[in-house]
């Protein structure tokens, strides 16, 4: 081997090319994670409730230094946006600094300003902070909570009019009045099992159900959800890096098979009195309530969303708030499993409202009548409605976002309230990438930002329906001259034939001055179950870049959406899965690694690799231990070896209850079919994630024990889930995946001794 390639091998070990000190085509490890380099910036608004105009956080600029936010408000057809609140309004008495911004809301008249700040974590979003109020015609602030300990509120909400605010602490909810400043509990537990107005652990994971009060419309009343853990096992995460000795969090963690939380609905009035619960049907731990508000903005009725424990129905419920009766106007069934949807939007003063099915095989729209009798389709045809997004009662139009003819795409669409006039709104001369819009109450205009694989996001205030732009909010200008001076290829997005009903799309990046003549090692990026979809053309941040650097450094990088995984290509393809999370997406993506390597002579079959995070983790552990000589190198983060060790809401939906699908179960867990290992295999978990267990990780490593196997492993002390806790974590991890790919697949002379190295 030539002395020049060994020196080259060398440097690639370690993330750094030959040529990259200081040339800014070449990407490294350390400008993607260290100095962060290409971090894209966003911009966000807030439509307000009157007119067309909003509101934004900008940067307070004294001379060159920054010194706070403040808040912007800008009106389409204005030549420029103007300050609404000053930082210096948001100085506490006697400090000096103003309140750092982390969210914020205005009272229903504007009067009043709720800043939401000193925010903290829980769980995977900061939902505990503290609250402050600004009396914007007296210039009067003050904090929400009285002695409350600090970073200990949750999602605090003033009311319609104007004279209190409701927020959770330490699993209640509190009142306090605006003008007297006196606060009292709405409602009280002592038990530590019991949680009134947010959720235990596993509704917020796989429901997303966070903030669990809603203020009534005519502001006299707050309906609140309340689950009771006390039969519920408890799970323990043990951090030994914080102190002297271990600390220890315990929660509720309900496991495939085992009992969950109790939940139900109480409507509680703000002038006294007791709960008045709603009297939904069926064993409360046996059930999910997964949605719940105020039905058409009055205060007349509550719409719940009850799924049952196998989750193939869900039933829509209107309830009484004042005694609690119920009634079922709507139920959503399925042979596999149903969706859990936000998409229920009132219309026609409270006598209907949209609704989401995919009872005809689409994902489409529909309109439903208050009473469930009359539910007609709006969208017609054979295409997925990705999201639905508002509602223009005004001039009688639906706004959605679809793709009918790529997968990997969205535009934006709209369809009057009668089916009729179904048209695509995104200019014809965007002809691939990812649209996103925020629209305006009245459908007169909508935030449009846009990106693709191979360009960074723009977002740009647009007219509708002409689409017509009349402002660049943020174009990440900066951003985009680095992108566009790196070596890189264009993504290929194409589909392969693995000989199923239906091809399946990928996506393929190769090195730059790719040659087809040489031989590359070829690695999968994969996720592969129904939470999520891979083969998309959007610009995807680090993963993405960091995949374009390893292009750089002599590799094919391919993904794959197999079916069962949440691409929008109809009820058939999303649904394969039930009941064969962990068989067929690791069947169907050796199939199509088969079908590549074999359309594509420069893809060398002695040098593929899959890696993945979560259950891309699961699915490249299914692929090393399952196909043993089509797979030499693995990488498994954050994975899931045994699935009856994950929670019960996200794995019965796909599999069922353990006992109805045993085999099921025990074919598509990884862990057993560790004996077969043969490749090259990196585990990586975070010792306090607290979603796929480190259990479940050392239960792995005690299976590959057992078998004598040989395998890599990083345990990260302060990794959550996401494993980006700690300083330096993420630049760690990514080296040493880096270095681990490095060694195992980039030359692999004994195995491949004609490979040539770009």
């Amino acid at each position: 081997m030539r002395l020049s390639l060994v020196l080259s091998i060398l440097l690639l070990a370690f993330g750094i090319p030959a040529n990259a000190e200081e040339d800014p085509s070449i990407l490294t490890l350390e400008r993607i994670f260290k100095e962060k380099e290409f971090k894209a910036e966003s911009f966000s608004v807030k439509w307000r409730q009157k007119g067309t105009g909003y509101t934004f956080i900008k940067s307070a600029e004294e001379g060159d230094e920054t010194v706070g936010k403040e808040i912007w408000q800008f009106r389409p057809g204005e030549e420029e946006a103007s300050v609404m609140v000053k930082s210096s309004a948001l100085i506490p008495f006697g400090t000096e600094e103003p309140l750092a911004i982390d969210g914020y809301a205005f009272s229903k008249d504007e009067s009043l300003l709720l800043i939401y700040t000193n925010s903290e974590r829980v769980w995977r979003r900061n939902t505990r902070g503290d609250y402050w109020i600004l009396d914007r015609a007296s210039g009067e602030l003050r904090q929400i909570g009285g002695d409350a300990p600090p970073s200990s509120l949750m999602f605090a909400k003033i009311s319609s009019t104007g004279g209190h605010v409701a927020y959770v602490s330490d699993r209640n909810i509190y009142l306090e009045d605006l003008g007297s400043h006196s606060i009292r509990a709405l409602t009280t537990t002592e038990s530590e099992h019991i949680i009134n107005g947010t959720s235990d652990w596993v509704h917020e994971e796989e429901l997303g159900i966070r903030d669990g009060f809603r203020w009534s419309p005519d502001g006299q009343s707050i309906a609140y959800w309340q689950f009771d853990e006390s039969e519920v096992r408890r799970y323990t995460l043990v951090d030994h890096v914080s102190g002297l000795y271990p600390k220890l969090r315990t929660f509720g963690y309900p496991k495939v098979g085992q009992r969950n939380a109790a939940s139900r609905i109480g409507v509680v009035r703000i002038d006294g009195g007791d709960t008045e619960w709603m009297k939904v049907p069926g064993d409360p731990r046996n059930h999910y309530i997964a949605r719940m508000n105020w039905a058409a903005e009055k205060s007349d009725a509550l719409v719940i969303q009850q799924l049952n424990r196998a989750q193939n129905a869900n039933k829509v419920i209107l309830a009484n708030p004042y005694n609690g009766s119920v009634k079922t106007v709507l139920t959503e069934q399925a042979d596999t499993w149903v969706d859990v949807h936000d998409e229920m939007h009132w219309v026609r003063d409270g006598k209907a409202f949209t609704w989401i099915s995919e009872k005809n095989g689409w994902r489409q729209l529909y309109l439903a009548s208050r009473e469930g009798d009359e539910v007609t389709c709006l969208t017609k045809g054979d295409f997925d409605v990705i999201r639905f997004l508002m509602v223009d009662e005004a001039d009688q139009w639906a706004y959605f976002i679809a793709s009918p003819d790529n997968p990997a795409e969205r535009y934006l669409y709209r369809v009057r309230l009668d089916g009729s006039d179904l048209t695509r709104l995104t200019p014809s001369e965007e002809k691939r990438g990812t649209h996103n819009y925020d629209i305006s109450p009245d459908g007169k205009f909508a935030v449009w930002t846009t990106s693709n694989f191979d360009a960074p996001p723009v977002t740009r205030l647009v007219s509708l329906p002409d689409h017509q732009v009349s402002d660049t909010m943020e174009a990440n200008t900066a951003l985009r001259e680095k992108v566009d001076v790196l070596k890189r290829t264009p993504a290929e997005f194409f589909y392969v034939d693995i000989a199923e009903d239906q091809p399946l799309h990928a996506r393929c990046t190769k090195p730059p001055g790719f040659d087809p003549t040489h031989t590359y090692p070829l690695l999968i990026h994969v996720y592969g179950e129904p939470a999520g979809q891979v083969v998309t053309d959007r610009w995807g941040g680090n993963n993405l870049l960091w995949h374009l650097m390893l292009a750089q450094q002599g590799y094919v990088v391919m993904s794959f959406d197999n079916r069962g995984t949440a691409a929008p290509r109809g009820r058939a393809f999303r649904k394969a899965a039930f009941h064969k999370i962990g068989t067929l997406a690791p069947k169907e993506q050796a199939a199509a690694v088969r079908a590549v390597l074999k359309e594509r002579s420069y893809l060398d079959p002695n040098r593929v690799g899959s890696w993945g995070w979560s259950g891309g983790g699961s699915m490249s552990l299914n692929a090393i231990f399952k196909y043993p000589k089509l797979y030499k190198t693995a990488i498994a983060v954050a994975s899931v070896p045994n699935q009856r060790y994950y929670d019960t809401i996200y794995q019965e939906r796909y599999m069922g209850l353990p006992g109805e699908n045993v085999e099921g179960y025990r074919e598509g867990s990884p862990i057993n079919f560790a004996d077969q290992l043969e490749g090259n295999l990196l585990i990586v978990h975070g010792a306090v994630d607290d979603n796929c267990h480190y259990q479940t990780f050392e239960k792995l490593v005690d299976k590959l024990i057992r078998h004598n196997k040989v395998f890599s492993m990083m345990t990260y002390p302060r990794g959550t889930h996401s494993i980006k806790e700690g300083k330096n974590t993420s630049l760690h991890l990514y080296s040493l995946m880096t270095r681990f790919l490095h060694r195992n697949l980039l030359v692999d002379v004994q195995s491949s001794p004609s490979t040539k190295v770009p």
